[in-house]
């Protein structure tokens, strides 16, 4: 299974960025998923997961300015964020189960990992 993520950038402080990730090595993607991040000298974090279902969890530093969202027939798994903040900056990414049968938001143990994409918000 492979992770790929993309769209990251630089941006200022309010901006909106859409981040995507392509999941391939399964024929489909009806698990769940999630988005992580880490800033420099920080743990990484869980910033939003999806079941597939379409029931979502969020935490509650970015409730209200990202969405999660997936594309099934493209194996393809989103992340809009609105309102951008500096402590948003981090590198960001995307997590698959190592088992398909996790299905739910509510708990989503991340496996297979992509490489990660910058986003760098500026006030």
């Amino acid at each position: 299974v492979q992770v790929v993520e993309s769209g990251g950038g630089s941006v200022q402080g309010g901006g909106s960025l859409r981040l995507s990730c392509v999941v391939s090595g399964w024929t489909d993607i009806n698990y769940c998923m999630s988005w992580f991040r880490q800033a420099p000298g920080k743990e990484r974090e869980r910033v939003a997961t999806i079941g597939i279902d379409g029931s979502t969890s969020y935490a509650d530093s970015v409730k209200g300015r990202f969405t999660i969202s997936r594309d099934n027939a493209k194996n393809t798994l989103y992340l809009q964020m609105n309102n951008l903040r500096p402590e948003d900056t981090a590198m960001y990414y995307c997590a698959a189960p190592f088992q398909r049968r996790y299905s739910s938001a509510d708990y989503c143990p991340p496996g297979y990992w992509g490489q990660g994409t910058q986003v760098t918000v500026s006030s």
